[in-house]
């Protein structure tokens, strides 16, 4: 039973660390967004970088549910932090260097 309930976990992981690709939904229809909705949409994706991490710790950390499914969401969660990490020290390099 656990271990069924630790799978639906980590496939949900999954799901909610690749939400950020929605992103490039509007892109592709060429659709300029609100500056409120891009805001409410920039929250949404960190919330949901960060839920999915924390969902794919928690079932990496247990070695009975292990799966590279499991590991696969705790990479591209951790690829999302890594990125959004470097786009906030490049806009404050930027902006203390002018």
């Amino acid at each position: 039973m656990e271990n069924k309930r630790l799978q639906k976990l980590s496939v949900a992981a999954l799901l909610i660390s690749i939400l950020p690709l929605a992103t490039f939904v509007p892109t592709l229809f060429n659709t300029a967004l609100a500056d409120n909705l891009r805001s409410i949409w920039a929250g949404a994706n960190i919330f949901s970088v960060f839920g999915g991490l924390i969902l794919s710790i928690i079932c990496v950390k247990n070695r009975d549910s292990r799966s590279m499914i499991n590991i696969i969401s705790t990479i591209v969660s951790s690829s999302w932090i890594v990125l959004m990490c470097g786009i906030v020290i490049l806009s404050l390099f930027i902006n203390f260097m002018q």
